[in-house]
């Protein structure tokens, strides 16, 4: 609680705006509904959840506000363990839902398909995983979801998932991982895929530790643009690496 933060990424064709401001415990409030963090909240009303972003940019400082609705259209209600303590899981909220974002600083606006999901663990993560690979795609009448991890003791599990508009979950057999060019920092990337010709669109996040990018690739028998990412634990765990964090993730005190 004493270490929490709103994160915004927001990119366009030329552009790319970027907040993660960490707070302390005294400027978090929360209920069963609803989540403020500073000047930030989130709530669900009414079945939508409502995201209202007053934050300023890294690293120069603009005014980044907006409102970002939310709309499910599958409540599956279930979590998958990711690892065999049990200390660490993922819960796909909303794996099949609608977008509706308005924002004034910058101005823009647009509607179209969402993914909601949490993580959530009783330990640090780079004290379990060596890194992963996770990603989601629109598949048919919902979404696929895929995630590789790999574990400091040298073990490795594998999901992939099927989620329909009617709430029902598919869990179907992984597909073989398809190698992906590494990114400009070296981090090693692999997506599953019907097709080993499974290709980077673009790179939205490139950072020492974690990579987010679209991958055109097949899956599941159809053709798909997947949102992907790849994260290194041992990366984030460097000194190095944690020496560099509070230049694009600054700590205020409200």
């Amino acid at each position: 609680m004493n270490h929490c933060a709103v994160n915004v990424a927001l990119y366009s064709p030329r552009s790319k705006q970027w907040a993660m401001t960490e707070r302390p415990a005294t400027a978090v409030r929360r209920d069963r509904a609803s989540l403020a963090i500073g000047p930030s909240s989130i709530e669900w009303h009414q079945g939508k959840l409502i995201i209202e972003i007053s934050e300023r940019t890294m690293p120069w400082a603009q005014p980044l506000r907006g409102r970002i609705t939310v709309t499910p259209q599958a409540l599956p209600g279930r979590a998958w363990t990711l690892a065999e303590s049990g200390a660490h899981w993922w819960s796909p909220i909303a794996p099949v839902a609608r977008i509706s974002v308005a924002f004034v600083n910058p101005a823009t606006s647009w509607s179209g398909t969402a993914y909601l999901d949490s993580n959530g663990g009783a330990a640090p993560l780079e004290d379990t995983f060596a890194d992963w690979d996770w990603c989601r795609a629109p598949h048919r009448d919902g979404t696929a979801a895929l995630y590789d991890v790999r574990r400091r003791d040298g073990s490795t599990d594998s999901l992939a998932l099927r989620f329909a508009k009617s709430g029902q979950v598919e869990m179907l057999e992984p597909p073989a991982a398809a190698r992906l060019p590494r990114t400009r920092w070296g981090i090693r990337r692999h997506i599953r895929s019907d097709t080993s010709a499974a290709r980077v669109g673009k790179t939205l996040e490139d950072t020492p530790f974690y990579a987010r990018s679209l991958v055109h690739t097949r899956l599941f028998g159809e053709n798909t643009v997947a949102m992907h990412e790849s994260l290194s634990l041992g990366r984030f765990a460097s000194p190095v690496v944690q020496a560099m964090l509070p230049f694009r993730m600054p700590r205020v005190r409200g």
